[in-house]
């Protein structure tokens, strides 16, 4: 065995020519790489003993992708076009042998070869969208001469992959091998050889293009058909406008085209921050003050306190990861509601064949529904997700206590409530900890964890890998009023309550955080929530808010009512600006003695979101969150900030922290101390620094 650079080397196997990659954890193409790449083939070209080539990844995975910390820094050669030409241009048939993953760089190299050979379980695909770029080494120009144009749109625009069965049908791969794959695909290249086949160059071909050309309205018609998905994002577009050269244009000019295009996303501000959030997500996933080797609890059955719809959401997400679950309620009729929801919504699932009714039995075999809290004494894990009262809490965590073997952990799904003072009613306040799931919880990948100061090391690090093993996106955060969340999400509400009464209304605030791009704006969304629960929560502190309780008091809860801040026609879920709410407003503005006035779109956009901003600051210097990622892993998560602003203090570093910082020393001249600029954000704006 030769080596060829430190991660790959090459080797003649009797007549093919294998050459091997080795760069844990993921084969990723860093320079090191690619330079092996090129020599190993040059190396096989050379060698007269060898009539065929095999690329073959040790470890766990073919390429999974380029390395993305090389993005933003100087080229170095050899690029991935160079390999990818030197692999084509062989004048010995080339063989990709792709087990785990072909993603982005791997699956364009893996189409540089002349013919691939994967295992049934691999999958491949080009996932840069993800990224806010595309496909920038041929993928956009390869991809749709294989599988046609309208498969191609969709792998490029979605970033999903496909498995090996489905690529073997496409043409993507020639050949499903069980068994060892090295020696399949040592057996492939023979067997090529052998028979005499060409070398299949993907750039020469152009039969599987000409549906395009037949039909050139093929690709407005998917633009329609993904807007409502892509709403915002930058990317699709150039992706589809790179697979369109594929059609008009001849392959190299084709290329130049994709490059142009790629070019234009990676030096876009979209891009940065949706490679910033990749990192920040994986960054999430690790507390600083919990080693890496902190034994876990073994979390084999879990009990959820509460059938309602947050407590039958928490036991749906167990349960599809295995795990059994005991559910209970304080009646009967309750709990049969409770287990009819959950069949519900699998049912609907299994419906839309996003599930087979198989999983779904298997789901609800692992269910045991009780009105006795005593069944959970012998779980690993018990979940209260009940009322958000906090003396009602503290009664069920007491008894919990008692009943609850040793060791087991106790954790609350409160969204606002203090989890210390709760942990304090046990004699275990070290097993307790928060456990904040975002409502619908079998769908939201966010799970906000809360640990006290007395919550021990195991525990935390338990539990987040318990958020892993369900399907979440875990951060964990310290004990405040509202945690991160929804602290930062009640600054957003003051000012969107206070922009309403000095002269905007609910649609013109919606519009501008809808055209910000999220899903929806603050009014909208209290609607869809229902307006009585915040009206609840302000009755129980003793609180009012003018317009909110005014619309509560005249039963106008939202959606659910079929009206609130707007109206709804039976059976929509669309808002219609309604006269009987702006009367509300304008008398509302009156009694408070507030001349109203025009507002524009940037100060709506800036007063909602800088307050943010600087909660966010405020956050980070109480030490309640660890990072400005984490903040920005809970707010696209939980709330549906854009993934390409990259959260809130991302946002902060693109828009510039002097500029926040002055703009909130203005609002703080014209308007009072709520803008003052927070200490940290202060010091990082006249230091020149970003949230980092």
């Amino acid at each position: 065995m030769t080596a060829i650079t430190e991660f790959v080397s090459y080797q003649a196997e009797g007549s093919v020519g294998v050459v091997t990659i080795n760069n844990p954890p993921v084969n990723a193409l860093s320079a090191g790489v690619r330079a092996g790449i090129k020599g190993g083939i040059e190396a096989a070209v050379a060698d007269s003993s060898v009539t065929s080539i095999v690329l073959h990844c040790e470890g766990r995975t073919f390429i999974a992708g380029a390395d993305i910390t090389e993005f933003g820094k100087p080229p170095q050669e050899p690029s991935l076009h160079q390999v990818i030409g030197a692999i084509e241009l062989s004048t010995k048939p080339v063989v990709a042998a792709i087990h785990g993953t072909a993603l982005g760089g791997g699956l364009e190299t893996a189409l540089g070869c002349h013919y691939r050979v994967a295992t049934p379980a691999a999958k491949v695909g080009l996932p840069e969208v993800k990224l806010g770029i595309l496909p920038g080494a041929g993928g956009t120009q390869r991809l749709p001469r294989v599988v046609g144009i309208p498969m191609a749109l969709q792998m490029i625009t979605s970033g999903a992959p496909i498995g090996a069965k489905k690529a073997l049908e496409v043409g993507l791969v020639d050949e499903v091998a069980e068994g060892d794959l090295k020696a399949a695909a040592i057996a492939f290249a023979e067997k090529v050889v052998a028979e005499g086949r060409p070398l299949v160059k993907i750039s020469d071909r152009d039969d599987k293009l000409q549906e395009a050309k037949d039909n050139p309205g093929i690709f407005d018609e998917f633009r329609k058909s993904i807007a409502r998905r892509t709403r915002g994002f930058e990317a699709p577009e150039n992706c589809i406008k790179a697979v369109e050269a594929s059609v008009n244009l001849p392959f190299p000019e084709g290329l130049a085209r994709e490059r142009e295009l790629f070019t234009e996303l990676v030096t876009g501000e979209q891009s940065k921050s949706q490679r910033y959030f990749f990192f920040a997500e994986r960054q999430a996933a690790k507390i600083p003050d919990v080693p890496k080797d902190t034994p876990l609890i073994d979390i084999k059955t879990a009990g959820i306190i509460g059938a309602g719809t947050m407590g039958g959401g928490i036991a749906m997400n167990f349960l599809q990861a295995g795990i059994p679950v005991t559910i209970v309620e304080n009646n009967q009729e309750a709990l049969d509601n409770g287990v009819a929801l959950i069949k519900k919504n699998y049912a609907a699932t299994v419906s839309k064949g996003r599930m087979s009714q198989d999983a779904m039995d298997r789901c609800m075999s692992l269910l045991t529904p009780t009105t006795s809290l005593e069944d959970v004494k012998d779980v690993d894990i018990v979940i209260e997700a009940i009322f958000e009262n906090m003396e009602i809490k503290k009664e069920l965590f007491g008894k919990l206590d008692e009943i609850c073997k040793d060791g087991a952990i106790l954790a609350t799904n409160t969204s606002t409530l203090d989890v210390e003072e709760i942990g304090d009613v046990t004699k275990r306040p070290e097993y307790v900890i928060g456990l904040h799931f975002f409502s619908p919880a079998n769908v939201m990948r966010l799970l906000e964890e809360v640990r006290t100061t007395k919550t021990s090391k195991s525990v935390m690090a338990t539990c987040m890998a318990l958020a892993k093993r369900i399907g979440k996106v875990p951060a964990m955060v310290g004990v405040c009023e509202g945690f991160v969340g929804n602290r930062i999400l009640h600054r957003r509400s003051e000012q969107a309550t206070a922009l309403i009464m000095e002269g905007a209304l609910p649609q013109d605030v919606d519009r501008v955080l809808f055209d910000f791009g999220l899903p929806m704006g603050p009014f909208a969304m209290s609607d869809l929530a229902g307006n009585d629960v915040g009206w609840r929560i302000r009755q129980g502190k003793g609180e009012t808010s003018p317009i909110a309780d005014k619309i509560c008091e005249m039963g106008r809860f939202g959606q659910k009512t079929g009206s609130g801040y707007y109206l709804y026609k039976e059976g929509s879920r669309t808002p219609t600006p309604d006269p009987v709410v702006e009367e509300i407003i304008m008398e509302a503005s009156k009694e408070a003695g507030i001349e109203r006035r025009a507002i524009t779109d940037e100060e709506i956009l800036q007063r909602c979101v800088y307050p943010m901003i600087n909660e966010g600051a405020k956050i980070l210097e109480e030490g309640i969150a660890t990072r400005a990622s984490d903040i920005d892993v809970i707010w696209v998560y939980g709330y549906g900030w854009p993934i390409y602003r990259g959260g809130p203090m991302q946002y902060a570093n693109a828009v510039g922290l002097e500029n926040v910082y002055n703009t909130l020393l203005d609002y703080q001249k014209k308007y009072g101390d709520y803008f003052k600029p927070a200490a940290l954000l202060e010091k990082l704006a006249k230091e020149g620094k970003e949230f980092s």
